[in-house]
């Protein structure tokens, strides 16, 4: 009964370790593929995830056929994993201002090459013998004169990965990389260890202690399972610019979901299949009902603690910063919302009225603007508002003031803090009703409430202006706190870096595509750039404009001296102005500048390439002068402590 117990354990831990395994490789997949430390991580991962799949599957299957499949298919993971092992040292290294010389490199790539020839002997029965099932606690496959060899392999390859993950662990500097390093290197020493297939070299001890056996089996797959996790806390920190606590809290989010539901599932799974005959209910139909309720449980307890967790595990000090911006989402009033609130206050002041047409107008930078309206359409001031009403509105006396203008009756809208005007709401005037005092007081009421969601409205619009013109600098310090804890070479490099040109001119070309208007000009990459931020500041904040005029200054940087012509020299400007600045047709465009449209088309790829460069010069130039104000600025700030 022990036996089982513990073998059904054992099982639970196998799967939970492939599991886990794919989930963490996933998770490599998605976020930080692009760093060199977590693509070899996520070959580990790839292999132990063969490995251990192969070992749950094997222990569940009874065909002596499919346990041999599933033995050798999990050979395939123990044979890579030592140059794998190599791989992520190596990268890990490098990380520590190491790089290889093409020695390491070198190594790893033969490390490669004899574990694909140790494979092509796997199907012939060379490397491993056939399957052993009489007689032993576990199957397991014989082994070889080769067995021998690949166990000195493995383990030689092993110390080599583990000797260049202690050289990498002596460079690091700070507290944190240290002792992040000391996770990886525990990690990557228990995960080696607990990999390799015992009973091949031996099974004595299994056959005469199997309790024992499988008790230290059980020990070691735990301990496999936390150095995975320790190993996938410690990489998830390459590649990427998040916080700390961002990291982490996506980590453990991804775990809960991930291996912790699979394990509570299978734990289920397998105790009811234990004590199926006490419950007197059939096993097969409690598998599903208890499936179904155990995932959404876990779904539902960590929907609930995760934001208790997180306050408490990962925010520290910064909690009431980041309550505040869980929260936001909540909070923000979309222009969605906006609608929604202003057409039911107009639903009830047409109902005080008993009239059918009404309209809300903010005042904006080009004057009243109708935010919403409802009725007759055609009824509505549209551009009738002017100066005049706007004069009359600011002279007078009270808020409560009702005004007459045309067919309607307006309600000026103030502001709760400065006591500005927000903008005008407006009802059709009914002559057959005549207006009583609580008529009047609960138009004043109405108004309030319209004028507090415009007020609402304008702050945030204030607030999203101030994070969309957030100094570009910010991402550069992120990437530079990130890079702090591992990655000397990134500390090293030149963080005002520009993306590569190629992407600039993608990006020049679909701003240029809507140089009139469009999202590829309002929400273009460009508009992060310096540039363009102090165009912005320049332009009273519209991103159009500013884009326009960026757009505008390196084109005329590429401009010819003199009278403009339509000969060789101004064919790039020509290009840009023509089917740009006028947005002509490529047709009329090629016809004007007598060449085909094929023609066209590549001189414009290389017009465009010039406009990207005129802007990155633009851009160089403009961190060039903040550089030189901040200097200043510390300068006098120096001198003023000194004095």
């Amino acid at each position: 009964m022990l036996f089982d117990v513990l073998k059904s354990i054992n099982q639970i831990f196998e799967a939970g370790i492939a599991i886990t395994a794919l989930s963490l490789f996933l998770r490599a997949l998605t976020f930080n593929l692009r760093d060199r430390v977590s693509r070899a991580f996520a070959i580990i991962l790839a292999c132990v995830m063969v490995i251990f799949s192969g070992e749950a599957v094997n222990g569940a299957v009874a065909s002596p056929a499919a346990i041999s499949f599933w033995m050798h298919f999990q050979w395939v993971g123990i044979i890579f994993l030592p140059p794998a092992y190599l791989h992520f040292s190596d990268a890990l290294l490098a990380t520590t201002g190491q790089p290889s010389r093409g020695r390491r490199r070198a190594v790893v790539r033969w490390s490669y090459l004899v574990s694909a020839g140790f494979l092509a002997l796997l199907p012939f029965g060379l490397l491993v013998g056939p399957v052993v099932l009489e007689g032993q606690p576990l199957p397991h496959l014989e082994r070889t004169w080769l067995s021998w060899l690949f166990t000195f392999y493995y383990l030689v390859v092993m110390l080599m990965a583990g000797y260049t993950i202690w050289r990498a662990y002596n460079r690091t500097v700070l507290s944190t990389s240290r002792r992040r390093m000391r996770y990886l290197s525990l990690g990557a020493l228990s995960v080696a260890v607990g990999a390799y297939p015992y009973l091949l070299l031996g099974s004595g001890f299994a056959v005469v202690h199997p309790l024992i056996f499988l008790s230290v089996a059980l020990i070691g797959n735990a301990f496999v399972f936390l150095a995975l996790v320790a190993m996938a806390y410690a990489t998830a920190f390459f590649g990427v610019a998040w916080p700390d606590r961002v990291v982490k809290s996506r980590l453990f989010k991804w775990l809960l979901r991930g291996p912790g539901t699979v394990f509570v599932v299978l734990a289920v799974i397998t105790a009811i299949r234990q004590f199926d005959e006490l419950l007197g209910t059939p096993y097969a139909v409690l598998i599903p009902v208890l499936t179904a309720v155990s995932i959404l449980l876990m779904a539902h307890s960590i929907t609930l603690g995760a934001p208790i967790w997180e306050r408490w595990l990962f925010q520290g000090k910064d909690r009431d910063d980041l309550r505040l911006l869980q929260n936001l989402e909540e909070r923000l009033i979309t222009t969605g919302d906006l609608r929604q609130f202003l057409e039911a206050v107009l639903a009830a002041v047409c109902d005080q009225f008993q009239v059918s047409t009404a309209f809300v107008a903010a005042l904006g930078a080009t004057g009243l603007e109708t935010v919403v309206q409802v009725g007759d359409k055609d009824a509505l001031p549209g551009n009738g508002f002017n100066l005049e009403l706007l004069h009359r509105v600011g002279d007078s006396s009270g808020h409560g003031e009702l005004f007459s203008w045309g067919d309607f009756w307006l309600v000026p809208l103030y502001s709760t803090q400065d006591d500005g005007m927000l903008g005008l709401m407006g009802v059709w005037q009914n002559t057959e009703l005549e207006l009583a005092e609580e008529q009047f007081e609960a138009l004043e009421v109405l108004g309030q409430r319209a004028a507090l969601i415009l007020e609402d409205r304008q702050m945030q619009r204030q607030v999203f202006q101030a994070l969309e013109s957030l100094n570009p600098r910010v991402d550069l310090i992120q990437r530079l706190r990130a890079a702090s804890q591992y990655d000397q070479r990134e500390v090293l490099s030149d963080l005002d870096a520009l993306p590569e040109p190629s992407d600039i001119s993608t990006w020049v070309k679909e701003a240029l595509s809507h140089y009139w208007g469009g999202p590829k000009l309002t929400k273009s990459p460009l508009l992060r750039f310096q540039v363009v931020q102090q165009a912005l500041k320049q332009h009273e904040g519209n991103p159009a404009n500013a884009m326009r005029a960026i757009l505008q200054q390196a084109v005329e940087q590429i401009r010819p001296e003199g009278e403009r012509r339509f000969t060789g020299e101004w064919l790039l400007y020509n290009i840009l102005e023509l089917k740009f600045m006028q947005g002509r047709k490529v047709r009329d465009v090629a016809m004007r500048l007598a060449m085909s449209e094929a023609d066209l088309y590549r001189k414009q790829r290389v017009a465009i390439g010039a406009v990207a460069n005129a802007i990155i010069d633009m851009e160089r130039t403009a961190w060039e002068d903040l550089s030189q104000e901040e200097e200043l600025v510390n300068h006098e700030v120096q001198r003023a402590h000194n004095e």
